[in-house]
């Protein structure tokens, strides 16, 4: 392992697609059912057409993600990585540009709800989404922690960029080992399994 230690750190925020699951959303597929700009993020997308057309195009995005989630598979590593967490006594949370409704059935699929308690679960439906910080600095201040004491971590740009403006450290978990973003990254994992050997010192200490 390399970067930064953070086993001390006790407060944890994890993205919820491609992180704590397996990676199966074809975004460009679902820009084109949305009839969205091809390699354009798709929120942002969404929040500059007019209003009547944004909330039903947000509606049909509901429905593709629900679908997706009733089939969504728990990332190597994830169940162990967060259970030593947890032994730990961390808090846990996540941070999505998904919905609430979509979190809960993610959630439910992999096995992964009894991890994050509901109302430490942000989304796209309590503020804006990342890479802005607001998700992370509400979450921190109902846990009344400090940046330096937590962590975000996440598989795409938006979740480092969204803890590096929080000033938490970031672990970037990118199964393919190409790890694109380096300067918004405190360490790099293929999986969360690889954070676990760590944590289960600290715990164990």
């Amino acid at each position: 392992m390399s970067g930064i230690p953070l086993g001390h750190r006790r407060h944890w925020i994890f993205d919820m697609d491609g992180t704590l699951t397996v990676a199966m959303h074809d975004f460009d597929a679902i820009r084109a059912d949305l009839g969205l700009p091809a390699g354009l993020p798709i929120l942002e997308s969404l929040q500059a057409l007019p209003p009547e057309v944004e909330r039903a195009k947000r509606a049909q995005l509901d429905r593709l993600e629900e679908d997706l989630a009733h089939t969504a598979k728990v990332a190597p590593g994830a169940h162990d990585c967060l259970a030593t967490l947890q032994r730990h006594g961390s808090r846990l949370g996540i941070l999505t540009r998904n919905s609430q409704r979509n979190v809960e059935v993610t959630l439910e699929a992999c096995g992964l709800a009894a991890f994050f308690a509901e109302a430490d679960r942000v989304t796209r439906d309590d503020g804006p989404p990342k890479p802005d910080p607001g998700g992370i600095e509400w979450l921190l201040e109902r846990w009344g922690a400090t940046p330096s004491e937590a962590v975000m971590v996440g598989d795409y740009e938006f979740d480092l960029l969204s803890g590096r403006a929080a000033g938490c450290a970031t672990v970037h978990v990118d199964p393919s080992g190409a790890f694109p973003w380096p300067e918004l990254s405190d360490r790099e994992v293929r999986s969360l399994a690889e954070l676990v050997p760590e944590l289960s010192r600290q715990v164990d200490s």
